[in-house]
């Protein structure tokens, strides 16, 4: 699991392979389609996603003559639990320290006597 998670999270360090995956939630996109915006070869459009096939981003499949990539939604789901625990934790850390911050602030008997 964390293999491929670790595998996910390096594919998407690089923008062109965030852009490309943005691009296909929009919908299923052949290379070509794919390498139109870029000022780069087709092979290289290509390697990008063949990175984000191995992280298991994005699959091909034959249609005719075309290679239409399409965008493995579940994969965010993988992502999205690993952030998730990992943001609850700190939240919970935040909440504690917030519980600790105001009870310094609330005045003890020592100040309230001192103010009478």
């Amino acid at each position: 699991m964390t293999d491929q998670l670790s595998k996910v999270f390096a594919a998407l360090a690089d923008p062109t392979r965030r852009d490309i995956v943005a691009r296909l939630t929009v919908g299923d996109a052949t290379v070509g389609q794919l390498a139109e915006p870029y000022d780069v070869s087709m092979q290289a459009v290509s390697k990008h996603l063949k990175v984000l096939e191995d992280a298991g981003l994005v699959s091909r499949s034959r249609d005719a003559q075309r290679r239409p990539c399409h965008l493995e939604a579940e994969v965010f789901d993988l992502m999205t639990k690993w952030i998730e625990r990992y943001r609850r934790e700190a939240e919970d850390r935040f909440r504690r320290l917030d519980d600790v911050l105001a009870r310094m602030e609330q005045p003890t008997e020592i100040d309230t006597e001192k103010g009478a």
